[in-house]
């Protein structure tokens, strides 16, 4: 239950996307919602239903090919945004929510079409779920043939999008790759976390008293690593630590107190576990 609630929840997000701001501006997107969303422009065929139609069959092959195990969270996916489309095509209907329609401002909805959209995806993907669709296919690709799930993505995207443009104008489709590029970043700004860190890596020949003194005065752990310098053959040690980004000046502070000469690389890191950082 832990883990359907989000997938619930993200579904929901990404439907009222779809419902909100991509269909009533006439926007794309990809993948088998793609294809629902240019069933609904060419022959106004609900959303609800050629979602459903749509991925019964491919939840069904899927299930066959991949298992059952593999495909539990998908089926709920898949019968959640069935729902949630269903839901807000009757809220639409009713008048109890009016969608965002606009003649002029199309980067606006482009915009926010790519945030909602990218917010419920990334909130079903952190939690081991999927919408079905095209997902299906890549994954019975990849198990098939071997084929990269990424470029089979990629591929039936570009086919959906290409097919689109007999059916809205072509700067409708600029304004859709605005919203699939900001979709993108959302998602993976969910998948790794809200929380981001600072990763030190520190080469010194004063590693040691330097770990001791970020132990002492930042109570963080630092892991020393043995090395060897390849020009100069010499043992020394690396100092590894992560810190939340406020402290960055600080430990910079405290290798330049005792080594102004050491070589310090800084890396980002998302979702960090551990004491001191996010409970395991």
């Amino acid at each position: 239950m832990k883990m359907v609630l989000p997938i619930i929840l993200g579904t929901a997000v990404y439907a009222f996307g779809l419902l909100y701001f991509i269909i009533p501006n006439q926007l794309m997107e990809g993948g088998v919602t793609g294809v629902t969303v240019l069933l609904n422009y060419a022959f106004a065929v609900p959303p609800a239903l050629s979602t459903l139609v749509l991925n019964i069959p491919l939840f069904l092959i899927g299930l066959k090919v991949l298992g059952g195990r593999q495909m539990i969270y998908t089926g709920v996916g898949i019968a959640a945004l069935t729902f949630f489309l269903w839901v807000f095509e009757k809220m639409i209907g009713w008048g109890w929510i009016t969608p965002f329609q606009t003649e002029r401002d199309y980067i606006l909805a482009a915009l926010y079409a790519g945030v909602t959209l990218g917010a419920g995806l990334g909130i079903v993907f952190r939690f081991g779920g999927t919408t079905g669709g095209s997902d299906i296919v890549a994954r019975i690709c990849n198990r098939k043939f071997g084929w990269s799930m990424g470029q089979v993505i990629l591929g039936i995207d570009i086919i959906i999008i290409g097919a689109s443009l007999f059916f809205i104008p072509r700067e409708r489709i600029l304004y859709t790759l605005v919203a699939v590029f900001i979709s993108s970043k959302v998602i993976d700004f969910i998948q790794e976390g809200a929380y981001a860190a600072k990763a030190f890596t520190i080469i010194s020949d004063h590693a040691p008293e330097i770990a001791d003194k970020i132990t002492a005065e930042m109570e963080r752990g630092v892991t020393l690593i043995p090395a060897i310098g390849a020009y100069s053959k010499q043992a020394k040690h690396m100092a590894y630590c992560v810190v939340a980004r406020h402290e960055i000046r600080r430990l910079n502070g405290i290798v330049k107190s005792i080594d102004p000469r050491a070589f310090v690389i800084i890396n980002d890191v998302h979702d960090v576990l551990g004491e001191g950082f996010k409970e395991t």
